[in-house]
């Protein structure tokens, strides 16, 4: 059961991360909340390391699909007219964030496919 709980921590600690870096200006306390809450999601809906992290990258497959959408309301919150600068910021998400949450979600497609091919072992 201790291994699952550390790919949990790892895996949270990975999904965090990645919703820091899309939410950049949130306080340190709701991050540290965010991490606990995807920590303990992640231990209850993974029996096995396999799964925590088909979870995990799952999660982080959503985060990067979100993150050019994100991007975009944060500048409509601040301007009518985006600056260019903040066209590049779109563009930089659009870029970068669609094809690696094509990538991650795809991951986590063929984890959760390998893990329907395989018996369920639950950690005593």
């Amino acid at each position: 059961m201790w291994q699952v709980r550390i790919h949990a921590a790892l895996g949270s600690l990975v999904v965090t991360v990645g919703f820091w870096l899309i939410w950049k200006e949130l306080p340190v306390l709701l991050v540290a909340l965010v991490g606990v809450g995807v920590a303990g999601l992640l231990a209850y809906l993974g029996p096995t390391g396999g799964a925590v992290w088909a979870w995990a990258t799952l999660l982080l497959g959503v985060e990067c699909l979100a993150w050019p959408f994100v991007t975009m309301v944060q500048v409509r919150m601040v301007t009518t007219e985006p600056s260019d600068q903040q066209m590049g910021e779109i563009l930089t998400a659009v870029l970068w964030g669609l094809p690696s949450g094509v990538f991650w979600t795809t991951l986590a497609w063929g984890l959760f496919k390998r893990l329907k091919q395989e018996p369920v072992k639950r950690d005593a």
